[in-house]
């Protein structure tokens, strides 16, 4: 069949912001097929989906097994097949075995037949990303494509944030538009970074970029989408929304020598506390539904901690699917138990109260005789929070829902949480927060609620939950700050720690206490080996713990010069 030809000087370009899982190849070949058809209603010329979209990305050690990878090629084989109706050619990423190797790889098609392929050359290996363990750089510097007339340029994802020089050798070889499938992860302020690296294509190429990025979550990693393009007038020339899924038709037009996007949509970004908020709610929902958990659980404690979890579970999940527990024991407040009950009642989750005092009791009572002649201190508290963990594994096992565990980035970082108690669960949605941002999320989704939420709107968290003194309640009158410095003062101190990896002496010139510093870090390096046994949690940062931070358990060195 002869393929559709497209107008002469107009280009109608689909961008499919879409939300694959890894793995699921026909699952995914789906959804291409479902965006394909969209676009053909809308008029597209061609559809642009993000990389490794037939596999999911990242497919980490899934490459390795020649199964795998020789699935996703027959997937597209028989996509690109497709093409024969006369509708939009298609650029999808795949993993691809040839001669040279695995490449991480795009197969452009049109007409029934791929008529490219084109393979990563720049393989990022930082961070997040670890693609120089399972795929080959591509062997050679890639062309542009012909297709329709229309020469497009192809780097894929860190083809352009690299400096190989890969979109100014497509520029001097003759490509018109440059199309970049992207893996992009969420974390603050990323979209901003993502113009800078494009903008600074398009004034070395002065061609036209279009950023394709995927959506979803991805164990650790939220994929935020935000797809844009840059003109090559080096102004935002389409911006598609961040953290929805969409298929964009945008128009381009020859003008001169060059193209520029004369129709597409122009989406706001959100700002920092809802833009992170939205980032740990898709985390959560994706890991709980691509999983395969019916519901999840999650002790309610009365703190803020608990509140947000169960705030973005219920926005994530719906009211049905959360159920609260509340564990009481003899330090547990009145105020408490109304503040986890006014909360879960808010919510319209399930809430139920376990009280703990017999399995405590209990505990203590099986170790009376190897405890015999001890002071009672931090070992019996810690008996509280293994009994709460306990409890909540039972519940999970019992009707098979996924444990939430509620620490925030703080308490991990200086180890302020108990193996096999609080740390318990499958998945954490705060885990790369700091405790000040989780009030300041808590503040913000009291006044809002964030698109695609199916949580009640109004004061979700009650206000003396904010205001009262943190606490983890395992002694009488006990607050966090018996133990650790302010919390801003203790997020700024691991800000520059873990993020900035800044040195004491730099620390202590911002106004603290060299004594506490040296403290702090010192609990930092000890906690490691906690860290390496918790729930895994949606990255917010620049450097989470797992994916990004990856420090010895064993460990001497303290900064003392």
């Amino acid at each position: 069949m002869i393929t559709k030809p497209v107008a002469r000087d107009i280009l109608r370009i689909a961008v499919a912001q879409l939300n694959p899982t890894v793995g699921d190849i026909a699952g995914n070949l789906a959804k291409a097929r479902e965006a394909r058809a969209d676009a053909a209603r809308q008029g597209a010329d061609i559809v642009l989906f993000t990389e490794l979209f037939i596999a999911g990305y990242p497919p980490e050690d899934l490459v390795l097994k020649p199964a795998f990878a020789a699935a996703c090629e027959r997937a597209v084989q028989e996509f690109a097949a497709e093409t024969a109706d006369g509708g939009p050619g298609v650029i999808i990423g795949t993993p691809l075995t040839r001669n040279s190797g695995t490449h991480n790889s795009v197969i452009i098609a049109d007409g029934g037949s791929i008529i490219a392929e084109r393979y990563k050359l720049d393989l990022p290996n930082y961070g997040e990303f670890d693609e120089k363990r399972v795929f080959q750089s591509g062997p050679d510097m890639p062309g542009p494509i012909n297709y329709r007339g229309v020469r497009l340029g192809v780097p894929i994802c860190e083809d352009i944030w690299g400096d190989l020089g890969v979109c100014e050798t497509l520029a001097e070889s003759g490509a018109e538009i440059l199309l970049v499938p992207n893996g992009s992860p969420y974390y603050r302020g990323k979209v901003d970074v993502r113009h800078q690296v494009v903008i600074k294509q398009v004034i070395e190429t002065g061609l036209p970029l279009i950023y394709a990025n995927q959506l979803g979550g991805q164990d650790e990693l939220v994929f935020d989408g935000a797809s844009f393009a840059i003109s090559a007038e080096k102004t935002l020339a389409f911006q598609m929304s961040q953290f929805e899924e969409a298929v964009a038709v945008t128009t381009w037009r020859r003008d001169g020598d060059g193209w520029e996007c004369v129709d597409g949509p122009m989406s706001k970004i959100p700002e920092r506390e809802e833009a992170d908020y939205r980032a740990c709610m898709l985390g959560l929902r994706d890991y709980v539904n691509k999983n395969g958990f019916r519901n999840v659980v999650l002790g309610m404690s009365g703190g803020i901690d608990s509140a947000i979890c169960a705030a973005l579970a219920v926005d994530a999940l719906g009211e049905e699917r959360v159920h609260a527990v509340m564990m009481p024991y003899r330090y547990t407040s009145g105020e408490s138990l109304k503040d986890a009950e006014d909360c879960a009642r808010a919510l319209g989750c399930r809430y139920d109260i376990v009280p703990i005092h017999e399995p405590v009791e209990g505990f203590m009572h099986a170790l009376t005789q190897i405890f015999e002649g001890t002071q009672e201190g931090i070992t019996e508290e810690n008996l509280q929070s293994r009994a709460r963990g306990t409890i909540l594994m039972a519940i999970s096992n019992k009707f098979g829902s996924m444990v939430v565990t509620t620490g925030n980035k703080s308490e991990m970082s200086v180890g302020y949480a108990t193996l096999y108690g609080d740390m318990n669960g499958g998945f954490n949605p705060i885990k790369d927060l700091y405790k000040m941002q989780v009030y300041a999320l808590a503040r913000w989704r009291n006044g809002t609620v964030p698109p695609g939420a199916f949580g009640p709107s109004g004061e979700v968290i009650a206000q003396n939950i904010i205001d009262k003194a943190p606490s983890a309640e395992l002694r009488e009158n006990q607050t966090d700050q018996d133990s650790l410095p302010p919390y801003p003062a203790l997020d700024d101190i691991l800000e520059c720690l873990v993020e900035n990896e800044m040195g004491v002496d730099d620390i202590v010139k911002r106004g603290h206490d060299r004594d506490l510093v040296h403290r702090i870090e010192h609990l930092l390096y000890i906690a490691e080996y906690k860290r390496r046994q918790a729930a895994p949690g949606v990255k917010i940062t620049k450097k989470n713990f797992g994916r990004d931070r990856r420090y010895p358990i064993t460990n001497r060195f303290r900064d003392r010069n």
